[in-house]
């Protein structure tokens, strides 16, 4: 079979495909030179509305709402302008070989697509319960959150158990956002994590026990220090029983587990350099392989503000990422540069009536400052993260749009600091400063 050559290929239709597309759209792209592959069958949308606003009852977030760019406050990018512009949308097509050397990519269907630069934007996928051999871990009902398609499976299954019993494994961001989407659907929802607090990747244990209170008193039942270690079904295959280490079982209509991703990147193995579990890049996401690229979930690159380099899981570096990469290879085409990435790490959440930012990183000692009683309405409270005498991490629960943009402010600038008591005393107010 006969290649079809692009003279860029964009591997991956997620949310970096399409920040990437608009920036090629932006600095010059002829038709026919640039495609994007995925094996989703829908143009790139910004994926973290399915955990944010896809399963609520009422308003529900749907296509083609949520296409890429609207994330950021961008154009919406109908499929229709993939064709206006002369990208190519390459849809429901897997790639399974990749001959970097060859310049080539092989897909499940038999086609074979030769490229001139490569931008690897694969992403992640959930790790599931059955890799660790969790008894049960494949019976009907569990579901796990990560394409529109796990979202649309698990909106049937809301919908045909109203007022069931749901248990959600992990206590992470999805295991957060789902349980307070559950709630909303008024199932009974009970959320179980080993860890003896939620979030414990970023959050305190004085942060988490304002999360935890709060989702309490909204009806969550939590269940911390123990895991899921095997799962019963009924008759018909659908699970029915959750059974603990801890030895407590559980009744279940429905499963959700979040306990982790990790990175697309098996197509790559033993052609392309890797670190700390990414494909390594520089501060432009080229990889060892001179003409490809890798942005988003899958690159470990240089964290310009800590002197480290990093992997980050966020949908802001995915976009920011894709971005550098497309300017690099422009640049690079036209004899020009451009300026070395330097990331301010950013996460956030939104969640019932809370909406929380941080920025930086969460490492040395922890000053928190503000309302941290979950039964206070509309309660604001932060904290900053000291190492080294100077702030490295900022967060907010409840800010307005200055406000965030102070704590982001502080976390960039690091700002010294004499004393925590004085901090403390000066919370957000510290910042507005800065």
């Amino acid at each position: 079979m006969a290649a079809t050559f692009y003279k860029y290929i964009i591997l991956g239709g997620g949310v970096a495909a399409g920040y990437a597309a608009r920036e090629f759209a932006s600095l010059g792209v002829l038709p026919g030179e640039l495609a994007i592959i995925s094996k989703e069958a829908v143009a790139p949308y910004e994926r973290p509305a399915l955990s944010k606003a896809y399963l609520f009852p009422e308003g529900a977030a749907r296509l083609p709402g949520f296409h890429t760019c609207v994330g950021s406050g961008g154009e919406r990018l109908l499929p229709d302008w993939y064709a206006e512009k002369g990208v190519e949308l390459i849809l429901s097509t897997e790639i399974v070989k990749v001959d970097l050397a060859e310049k080539t990519l092989a897909s499940s269907f038999g086609g074979i697509f030769k490229y001139g630069t490569l931008i690897i934007a694969t992403g992640a996928t959930f790790i599931k319960l059955s890799d660790f051999g969790v008894q049960g871990a494949d019976a009907k009902g569990i579901y796990y959150l990560r394409e529109i398609d796990d979202a649309d499976s698990l909106v049937e299954a809301i919908r045909a158990k109203p007022g069931g019993k749901a248990v959600i494994v992990g206590g992470g961001y999805i295991g957060l956002e789902l349980a307070a989407d559950l709630i909303i659907n008024k199932l009974d929802v009970t959320m179980v994590y080993p860890e003896p607090w939620c979030m414990p990747r970023l959050f305190t244990s004085e942060i988490a026990a304002f999360y935890e209170g709060y989702y309490q008193n909204k009806g969550v039942k939590i269940v911390k220090g123990t895991v899921a270690t095997g799962f019963e079904s009924d008759a018909s295959g659908n699970v029915n029983l959750v059974k603990l280490k801890d030895g407590r079982e559980l009744p279940a209509d429905i499963v959700v587990v979040g306990v982790g991703a990790r990175p697309l990147v098996s197509l790559f193995k033993g052609q392309v350099e890797e670190e700390k579990g990414g494909i390594k890049v520089d501060a432009f996401f080229q990889t060892s392989v001179p003409g490809v690229y890798a942005v988003g979930d899958v690159a470990t690159f240089p964290m310009k503000i800590f002197n480290d380099k990093r992997r980050v899981e966020h949908v802001d570096h995915a976009r920011k990422s894709a971005i550098q990469a497309v300017q690099h290879i422009k640049a690079t085409e036209k004899g020009t540069s451009v300026a070395e990435y330097d990331y301010l790490p950013f996460f956030y959440s939104r969640s019932f009536d809370l909406s929380w930012q941080f920025y930086g990183d969460n490492v040395g000692d922890s000053v928190v400052f503000g309302q941290t009683d979950p039964s206070v309405p509309k309660a604001k409270f932060g904290a900053y993260w000291i190492k080294d005498d100077k702030i490295v991490g900022a967060f907010l629960e409840n800010g307005s749009p200055e406000e965030n943009k102070a704590i982001a402010k502080v976390a960039r600038v690091q700002p010294p600091v004499t004393s925590k008591e004085a901090l403390l005393a000066s919370g957000l107010e510290f910042a507005s400063k800065i």
